[in-house]
């Protein structure tokens, strides 16, 4: 049965050889993202020779998982054209790469066909699923980890699907 998610950071730090992340909402309203996503709107650019003006905590937190061996990958279901939010988050992919993760995008029209959660997800070693909630305004709600088999298989199984059509980041354009 689906329970209260423990931190993150402690799901991470127990993860042992993978953790993917499917993303399929085009935007999210989080308020400590608001600052970075105005910055961005008035035309700041993250400086990829900068690391420390934009070196995070998460980017610490996935480097290290990175470091011990685990395979972190993240597939992003978006919509054409895309969403200003989807705009800000391709600028800021690289950041994501420089830690460690592989990502890849897969536009909305290309996955009517996979049989998907209803909401965003992270799954770890295949064996935890930890989904994300959030409001139709994209506020985020909370979250819950469920470790039943068949809810990580099903899981597993979508993202695979997404993983397999979806385009590497480094090809990919908004």
């Amino acid at each position: 049965m689906p329970q209260a998610a423990p931190p993150f950071s402690e799901l991470l730090a127990a993860c042992r050889r993978s953790a993917v992340h499917l993303e399929m909402r085009d935007s999210y309203d989080d308020p400590d993202e608001a600052p970075r996503v105005a910055a961005w709107k008035a035309g700041h650019r993250h400086n990829p020779a900068d690391r420390a003006s934009w070196w995070r905590p998460w980017l610490d937190m996935v480097s290290e998982a990175t470091a011990r061996g685990v395979v972190i990958r993240r597939a992003r279901i978006v919509s054409e054209p895309f969403s200003e939010y989807t705009r800000y988050l391709y600028d800021g992919t690289f950041t994501n790469v420089a830690a460690g993760e592989d990502i890849r995008w897969l536009p909305r029209r290309k996955a009517s066909d996979i049989a998907l959660p209803g909401n965003d997800f992270w799954v770890f070693d295949d064996q935890v699923v930890r989904f994300g909630h959030f409001s139709g305004e994209g506020v985020y709600l909370g979250d819950e980890v469920d470790e039943r088999p068949e809810v990580a298989k099903l899981c597993a199984t979508a993202f695979e699907g997404v993983w397999d059509r979806a385009i590497p980041h480094a090809q990919y354009t908004v």
